[in-house]
């Protein structure tokens, strides 16, 4: 396969038209437990006059609009928030805890993800997490894929993970020409892996939330392209596992990529988009150094990391 080394092609690549990008989920304000309408946040915001206002007051405030239950409204003890932050990470539980009880076991820090993915509008980020709670609960039942359950997949052995960024973030490297629509396992199957891949690049990552993917896709060709899979792939991305990716490197690039990157690109949101780099194979090994030490570059691109297939990690 002819790869393409010339900077328009990164240009073409990362351009694209978002126009046909569905706009986000709007919250179901109807939504109820034991009967009870459940409170718009606007209106329990309009309860907090500033970001500077205490925790009393903020709480004798919320009393107004809340029965004796919806009184113990638990502030957030993020550490490295700011005020604004905190105050609407609080809304956000009371919100999901009111659609969902089950919210009340969740973190901080999961909660925190979807409300950053909504740029803090608390009603979106609400709507966003009951609908994860209800896609976990469908897809994932037992709250992980096990390796049994996606053999097929593996068997491609096009998912791999090893090393760190500067920043302490997981790699994890996909080879897009090993892909081949699974005829077994079908499009779930692939699903699976995905979500067997994030998994394990979050666990890997200790403390650190964000994971870092590179994708090659030298060899890659019609019969490797997966529409479908991709866009099954966004989704879980964007919309289950929010403000996990750190940053995503598409490598080796063919120009026969462009006419499939056209139909995913306006599915892709802001914030996804800000975060993909499209690289030239003579800039290859000096932008990963950008982000990546030497020692934690994948031994094919000139790094000393061995590469770990997936199921071994």
């Amino acid at each position: 396969m002819k790869r393409e080394d010339s900077n328009n092609t990164a240009d073409k690549l990362i351009s694209c038209s978002s126009s046909n990008q569905e706009p986000p989920a709007k919250t179901n304000n109807n939504n109820n437990n034991n009967n009870k309408e459940v409170p718009n946040a606007n209106d329990i915001i309009m309860l907090s006059t500033s970001c500077n206002t205490t925790t009393s007051t903020y709480q004798d405030r919320l009393k107004q609009a809340s029965s004796e239950k919806e009184k113990q409204l638990r502030r957030s003890d993020v550490d490295d928030g700011n005020e604004v932050e905190r105050t609407k990470l609080s809304l956000l539980r009371y919100l999901a805890e009111r659609q969902d009880p089950s919210s009340k076991d969740v973190d901080d820090a999961t909660l925190r993800r979807f409300l950053r993915a909504r740029d803090l509008d608390v009603e979106k980020a609400a709507a966003m997490f009951v609908k994860y709670l209800k896609w976990r609960a469908a897809f994932v039942p037992k709250g992980y894929i096990s390796a049994s359950e996606i053999a097929n997949e593996m068997e491609q052995n096009k998912m791999f993970l090893q090393g760190t960024d500067r920043q302490g973030r997981p790699v994890a490297l996909v080879f897009g020409a090993r892909h081949f629509q699974n005829k077994i396992g079908g499009l779930d199957e692939f699903k699976q892996i995905y979500i067997y891949t994030c998994r394990s690049a979050c666990r890997m990552g200790g403390g650190q939330e964000k994971f870092v993917v590179i994708g090659d896709l030298e060899g890659w060709g019609y019969a490797n392209s997966d529409i479908r899979g991709y866009l099954a792939a966004l989704n879980i991305l964007q919309d289950y596992y929010p403000e996990r990716l750190g940053k995503l490197f598409i490598v080796h690039v063919p120009y026969v990529f462009m006419a499939v990157w056209k139909v995913v690109c306006p599915f892709i949101d802001t914030n996804t988009r800000k975060k993909i780099v499209f690289v030239e194979n003579k800039n290859l090994k000096s932008t990963l150094l950008e982000d990546i030490d030497e020692s934690q570059i994948p031994d094919i691109y000139g790094g000393k990391m061995p590469l770990v297939p997936i199921h071994e990690t």
